[in-house]
């Protein structure tokens, strides 16, 4: 790669989280915290992003996909066990990265660091929950550090395939109401974002 390259990629990326859940909060019969903890699970979409190089080794990377959605699950709560909601969101990052060049000019890895924000959106409890008296669920934007792992391998001058590996620091606090009293739960999500690209070099 030279100074002035800019590459655009787009592929299949999943978010896998390593969530790790606070302890449920609510007023709704002075309960105060549970033991009742939340999971999220993982989704796959379109990903997309573009890379301009400052020179043969730094560049800077915007990551972006459409629209992640997850199943959030209530854990440790008996008969209350199961399903819980969905959310959406999407984690715009910005990176720099550092290229290594080798001997082999097809094969460039790649490390890098960066900056997430993450906006939820359309969070909703299911029609279950609903029914028991869930209601009026956000989750708090956030922002964190993100560091990556990745490599394109050149098929020929322009086209080339991307494969990488990242880990997002996401974290969240859910409110939401239950039985009409203030309730709430903090989530780290911190998920590891894998992707597999095709690339085009301009």
């Amino acid at each position: 790669y030279e100074a002035g390259d800019i590459l655009v990629r787009a592929g299949i990326t999943n978010v896998a989280p390593n969530d790790s859940s606070g302890k449920v909060f609510t007023d709704y019969m002075s309960r105060g915290t549970t033991d009742m903890e939340v999971g999220v699970d993982s989704d796959t979409q379109l990903g997309l992003n573009l890379v301009y190089f400052y020179d043969q080794h730094w560049a800077v990377e915007v990551l972006a996909a459409t629209p992640f959605s997850h199943d959030i699950e209530l854990m440790k709560g008996g008969a209350l066990n199961g399903p819980l909601a969905e959310v959406s969101h999407l984690p715009p990052t910005v990176s720099a990265l550092y290229f290594f060049n080798g001997s082999d000019e097809s094969f460039q890895p790649y490390a890098g660091v960066g900056i997430n924000y993450t906006t939820f959106f359309e969070e909703e409890f299911n029609s279950t929950r609903t029914t028991q008296g869930f209601s009026d669920l956000k989750l708090d934007d956030s922002w964190g550090l993100a560091a990556q792992l990745g490599f394109d391998y050149q098929l020929n001058e322009r086209w080339l395939i991307n494969a990488s590996v990242r880990y997002i620091d996401i974290s969240t606090t859910a409110t939401f109401k239950l039985g009409g009293e203030n309730s709430s739960v903090d989530v780290d999500i911190d998920p590891i974002v894998t992707s597999l690209m095709v690339g085009y070099k301009f």
